[in-house]
């Protein structure tokens, strides 16, 4: 299981970019605690501790992928009104396919937004929607 890996291509799917990882240490350096909220689409979406950084951004996501799970209405995050599965070779592709049909002068953002809705129209294509919660 890699939370940190299957949030980031969950939010590109859903065309809200990269998350971002915010972290803090509190404590003497041989009994550190890291506190990391990770955040995407101008959304505060988990917050996680850990030993180490590493172990705080794992529990941050996967508080993460549970609040995209359950929040229907989403804010702003889950749009389809269900959650779109994830194949990653299938995404992979078609970030791959937005990246090459970009303008030059197109930010990572539009080409992440064309990536997610490449991917969306071929699943829907293929019968692969949203599934229900």
């Amino acid at each position: 299981m890699n939370p940190k890996g299957d949030l980031i291509a969950r939010l590109q799917a859903l065309g809200l970019g990269t998350p971002t990882f915010d972290a803090t240490a509190d404590g003497p350096p041989h009994d550190r605690l890291f506190r990391v909220t990770v955040s995407a689409g101008g959304r505060a979406l988990g917050q996680g501790e850990g030993r180490s950084k590493r172990d705080a951004e794992r529990a941050a996501a996967e508080v993460a992928l549970q609040t995209l799970d359950t929040d229907r209405d989403g804010g702003g995050v889950a749009r389809s009104g269900g959650r779109w599965p994830i194949y990653a070779a299938v995404l992979e592709g078609a970030l791959e396919t937005a990246l090459e049909l970009a303008p030059e002068d197109a930010g990572l953002d539009d080409v992440r937004r064309d990536a997610a809705r490449l991917y969306r129209d071929l699943l829907a294509e293929l019968g692969h929607g949203p599934e229900e919660a």
